[in-house]
């Protein structure tokens, strides 16, 4: 029977000094958030150096899907980074559409900004609540974890499942908003701000929870950029980067936010950053479902989107189409496409070439946590031992999207 070889610390890491000593943080550590292995050289309890040790969990999504119709490799961006799901859905379609020159109307475009909203929040909640009890805050869990069970509870309503949906599909989505959905969503957005306003009071200003996380893992703009991160990790550290409103896609540039920035780049800064895109995520939410446009909302271009339900019962022709596009799925021009979102962690984006058949002949994800993994080794030097658990919480990365 074959045996994964992991290699020995003295293979991956050379030290630096000569009177210090070598610790391994995983890959079973409850506070690594995943199958992480972080290699800490120590002087006392103080890091000199530290390195991630990534690969326990490749599943070689990427390769796969050069075997898949573009359809089929929807289901595995659900996988990669599974807290945000739909914008991972997102990413991808939105690369397909370009290779595929396909536009989506306004509807589709809306309802697109819908799930992909509830998505950041539903991860941001995630975040919050795990990052939280590592530093021995357990309340703030169970308030917002709950939250998080109304949300998917909308995301059940859509396609029968609660994480992973693959409902954003090329050519648009799999269906319609369902009956009742406005009504929970409007009454997910009034309670979900009173119950983050008491998060809020619980930690912001609490002497424990600003000990463990002020000026610990601060970096600076210029660092953030240099180590290619974006997202939180980057507008934390005061850079004002957010491709919602710098390179607007799905109709952004229609709706009315802001872009929470940071000062001094620590884990309590990116705190103050992810409660405040929950926020503005609140606020997109009520203008999307109050001007939801209407009309279609897969593209009408048939050859890429299946028939309406309601011609399956009446048109043989029909039932045909959808036999065909399901089971062959449609062929797209040979050339390349990048497409890339804001997701919950960053700019994740999907690089995608096209051969001219029905699938792809490179797959390739832009992936935020992966790129945002990396400034741990810079954060942590110079910092306790224990405050490594508050760093890699604060950075909010998924082994999924990181190993792929």
């Amino acid at each position: 029977m074959s045996q994964t070889f992991i290699p020995s610390t003295e293979t991956i890491f050379e030290k630096t000094g000569e009177n210090t000593m070598v610790v391994n943080m995983g890959p079973q550590h409850p506070s690594t958030h995943g199958v992480l292995r972080v290699i800490c050289e120590l002087e006392g309890e103080t890091i000199i150096k530290a390195q991630c040790v990534i690969g326990y969990l490749h599943t070689g999504m990427e390769k796969e899907a050069e075997y898949q119709t573009y359809h089929k490799c929807v289901v595995m961006t659900d996988r990669m980074d599974y807290l945000n799901a739909n914008g991972n859905n997102l990413a991808h379609a939105l690369a397909v559409e370009k290779l595929l020159d396909c536009e989506v109307p306004k509807r589709g475009q809306y309802l697109r900004v819908i799930l992909a909203e509830l998505s950041r929040i539903a991860s941001h909640c995630v975040w919050l609540g795990t990052s939280a009890l590592d530093l021995g805050a357990m309340t703030p869990f169970f308030y917002i974890m709950q939250q998080r069970e109304m949300i998917l509870d909308m995301f059940e309503m859509f396609s029968g499942v609660r994480m992973m949906p693959s409902w954003i599909v090329p050519g648009g989505l799999r269906g319609d908003i369902p009956a009742g959905f406005e009504v929970k969503l409007r009454k997910f957005l009034d309670t979900f701000e009173k119950e983050l306003a008491v998060v809020e009071d619980l930690l912001v200003n609490n002497p424990i929870w600003k000990e463990r996380t002020i000026g610990v893992g601060a970096i600076t703009g210029k660092e953030a950029l240099e180590l290619g991160c974006s997202g939180p990790i980057a507008r934390a550290s005061g850079v004002p980067f957010d491709l919602r409103k710098d390179q607007p896609y799905c109709s952004y540039e229609d709706f009315d936010f802001n872009i929470p920035v940071g000062q001094h780049g620590d884990v309590y800064d990116r705190f103050l950053v992810r409660i405040q895109e929950m926020k503005e995520s609140c606020k997109i939410l009520r203008q999307a479902i109050d001007g939801l446009p209407s009309g279609p909302y897969n593209t009408l271009d048939r050859k890429i989107a299946p028939p309406p339900r309601h011609e399956l019962d009446t048109s043989m022709e029909g039932v045909i189409h959808h036999f065909k596009l399901y089971t062959e799925g449609f062929r797209a021009p040979a050339g390349e496409a990048y497409a890339g979102i804001e997701g919950s962690k960053g700019e994740l984006g999907f690089y995608v070439v096209g051969d001219g058949t029905n699938r792809p002949y490179r797959w390739h994800e832009r992936p935020s946590s992966f790129m945002n993994l990396k400034a741990l080794e810079v954060m942590s030097v110079g910092r306790l031992i224990a405050d490594v658990i508050a760093i890699i919480g604060s950075l909010d990365i998924v082994l999924g999207e990181i190993d792929r």
